[in-house]
């Protein structure tokens, strides 16, 4: 039993940074793996970058060197600084849990038996 609440993104200019954070309540991140995802104008549900507890991370192609995913604030919390943002990278953001692994060809966002947050805004723009 969990619940993602989330927080952070926001507006900035090309080039600017944001932080997202999403804590676990209840029974923390168990064994699953945390992830976010991303879905922009007109585009599909994308995997971002995912936190692995045997201490291993992932990137899109699209985000590496710029994005990193790390557990910061409490234990059961989950940060993705974002950096050097383009505006492609203008989305709505989702922390998810994952009992297995963060997928890349299956977006579990609005999925009645996953856990998901609602999302959080990223806008990059002049």
């Amino acid at each position: 039993e969990i619940k993602l609440i989330e927080s952070g993104g926001g507006s900035v200019q090309p080039g600017g940074s944001l932080r997202l954070s999403c804590t676990a309540s209840g029974d923390g991140f168990g064994a699953s793996d945390m992830g976010w995802y991303r879905q922009g104008p007109g585009k599909q549900c994308e995997l971002v970058s995912t936190w692995r507890r045997d201490g291993t991370t992932t990137y899109a192609d699209s985000v590496k060197g710029r994005f990193t995913i790390n557990r910061c604030g409490s234990d059961n919390t989950v940060c993705l600084q974002m950096k050097d943002l383009r505006p492609e990278d203008t989305a709505n953001y989702y922390c998810a849990s994952c009992p297995w692994r963060c997928r890349s060809d299956f977006c579990p966002v609005g999925n009645a038996y996953l856990e998901w947050g609602r999302g959080r805004q990223g806008t990059v723009s002049s």
